[in-house]
């Protein structure tokens, strides 16, 4: 065999090797990502947030329904949902499961275009594309009225397009919440208007961490938007990091916690799913985060640094 024969063979050995490892390995190796934000009003006691996004949930995905189950054993203060639960006409049963545990918790939740629609086939490659952020692919419709009304039945509550004023543990939490952006289903002169000043934490969540939303958000003064939807990427280059967001929001932050504008913070969830015909996932595991709110004073040097920490939790069997 000639040198650029043996070439060839060591690249399709390297790719069938990255290719088996994202497919068979990295997509179950289920993460909780850890992040320190000072956002909370001075004297507000700290938050436990636990944050939950892009679950693309299946019947059959045991593994992640157990793992999700689980992370109810972190007691948060507060749960917050960004959306994408499901992957398929008959997974509200399979995601009830998974947050069953965390329901008796306080929580909101909105939802995303993957909670609406189930997943096509389609070229990964296109979302290289420019003409990715126009065109939609949208499959058969999915069971979010369901999802809906068995959350809020155990007390989680609907953001979409609305605002609550919740108590936990004292501190005052004011939350508003957005339809998707990824669907040009927002419309946030609904909720416009700046937040109660007595308020310990003014957030607001999206599933698309869209720069309009965002910039909507920090004009009103909130202090912390969550998002989900970019997957961190899915597939990342170490070195370079995401190859793209599936959004209007810049590659550095796919993931994890920055800042946006003079003052608001914005946090962004991997996720713990992808789609059921892209199922990869490489420098990019699935994950939830627990987020500890501190205020503003206490830890002004809490950088996106200290969200990069990744820690597994009962990742368990994995059941197909």
């Amino acid at each position: 065999m000639n040198k650029f024969g043996r070439i060839l063979l060591s690249a399709g050995a390297v790719g069938a090797a990255t290719l088996t490892y994202s497919a068979a390995i990295e997509r179950r190796h289920w993460t909780l990502r850890q992040a320190t934000v000072p956002v909370l009003t001075e004297g507000t006691p700290p938050l436990r947030v636990l944050h939950i996004s892009d679950l693309h949930m299946t019947p059959n995905q045991r593994s992640k329904q157990r793992w999700v189950a689980e992370l109810a054993d972190l007691d948060p203060d507060f749960v917050v949902n960004t959306g994408d639960n499901l992957a398929h006409p008959q997974a509200v049963p399979a995601a009830l499961r998974a947050m069953g545990p965390l329901l008796s918790k306080p929580g909101v939740f909105i939802f995303g275009s993957n909670d609406y629609y189930g997943p096509k086939p389609k070229n990964p490659a296109r979302y290289l594309l420019p003409s990715a952020k126009t065109k939609r692919i949208h499959g058969e419709p999915l069971p979010w009225r369901d999802l809906r009304a068995a959350m809020t039945e155990h007390g989680w509550l609907d953001a979409t397009h609305r605002r609550h004023d919740i108590d936990v543990n004292g501190t005052k939490i004011h939350v508003a919440g957005l339809d998707d952006p990824h669907l040009h289903l927002d419309r946030y002169e609904e909720i416009a208007g700046r937040p109660p000043a007595d308020a310990g934490l003014k957030l607001g969540i999206t599933h698309s961490p869209e720069p309009r939303v965002l910039d909507s958000f920090a004009e009103d003064g909130y202090d912390l938007v969550m998002a989900g939807h970019t997957h961190g990427g899915q597939l990342r280059v170490p070195g370079y990091g995401a190859l793209t967001t599936n959004c209007d929001i810049d590659r550095t932050r796919a993931r994890g916690a920055s800042t946006w504008g003079e003052r608001m913070h914005l946090h962004v969830s991997a996720g713990l799913g992808t789609s059921p015909y892209a199922p990869v996932r490489f420098a990019c595991p699935p994950e939830a985060t627990l987020l500890t709110l501190l205020p503003r004073t206490e830890n002004p040097a809490a950088t996106r640094e200290n969200a990069e920490s990744r820690t597994p939790y009962g990742a368990g069997e994995s059941i197909r």
